[in-house]
């Protein structure tokens, strides 16, 4: 029977709960109501205390936001905890690496798709020496687990990959039309666009709505896509900008309603 340990089960890491086989348990103390609604619907007990957490678990998740997943990695391993720790979080492969060595058992992951409540839209890639042995807990599941040669870094070179050309063309696309605002030519640079590039304003509506309430966490990962580009001689700054733009939109957290186009221009130009 397996037993495994969730960090923290947020909109992400609470369906890799509710996916995973066997005991699952988190930590309950000092999260939010909607934390705990969120672990309580995805079949988690609380283990009362990251101690207690640490004594019960063979294998314990960290899926928490990436400028987080160093602190929340030591704190784990302060408890002097002997399992298996995977870091499902979106960080670069150097970052994933030092936090390895934290562990005598690690597995490096990076999650791809949205929240896994359907099959086929998500898919966790695993690296490392213990990858193939922790893998089968999602089998059967709507999670696509996927075991990836490479050692630790490789299942987070390809998170950083994927991330770093979809929200990266999403954050030049918001800035591009915070830009046309700016010079007082949106309409005529609409009315190209329905020439030449006609989905390019409708994918922008759908880029400020979709990214926007997730803008908070994007900012770290964009700054992970840059070291993980300038650790491979590659330029840091396309990131890094996107980095900016999506600071810009970190007020957007926990929208009460759809956040629009206008706004999300609003906001770039308010905080330049």
């Amino acid at each position: 029977m397996t037993v495994t340990g969730f960090l923290h089960p947020g909109a992400m890491g609470s369906t890799i709960g509710a996916t995973c086989r066997g005991d699952r348990f988190w930590v309950g103390a000092g999260r939010s109501a909607a934390s705990r609604f969120r672990a309580d619907a995805a079949g988690l007990v609380d283990a009362g205390s990251l101690e207690q957490l640490a004594k019960r678990c063979d294998t314990i998740v960290s899926v928490c936001p990436p400028g987080e997943a160093l602190a929340v990695a030591r704190q784990v391993a302060d408890t002097a905890f002997g399992g298996v720790y995977i870091d499902a979080n979106a960080i670069s492969p150097d970052s994933t690496a030092r936090i390895g060595e934290l562990f005598d058992r690690y597995v490096d992951g990076g999650i791809i798709g949205p929240p896994a409540e359907r099959a086929g839209t998500t898919r966790m890639y695993l690296s490392g020496d213990q990858a193939a042995m922790v893998a089968p807990r999602w089998d059967g599941s709507v999670l696509d687990v996927r075991v990836i040669e490479g050692g630790v870094g490789a299942a987070s070179a390809v998170k950083m990959l994927f991330a770093g050309w979809g929200k990266h063309n999403a954050a030049l696309m918001l800035a591009t039309n915070a830009v046309a605002e700016a010079y007082g030519v949106t309409d005529a640079i609409r009315g190209e666009w329905k020439i030449s590039r006609p989905d390019f304003v409708a994918e922008s509506e759908a880029a400020a709505e979709r990214t926007s309430p997730k803008a908070w966490r994007f900012e770290g990962e964009m700054h992970e896509i840059a070291d993980t580009f300038a650790a491979a001689g590659q330029p840091a700054e396309f990131h890094l900008a996107a980095a900016e733009v999506f600071r810009r939109m970190a007020g957007f957290k926990d929208p009460v309603e759809p956040v629009t186009l206008d706004d999300v221009v609003a906001a770039l130009r308010d905080q330049r």
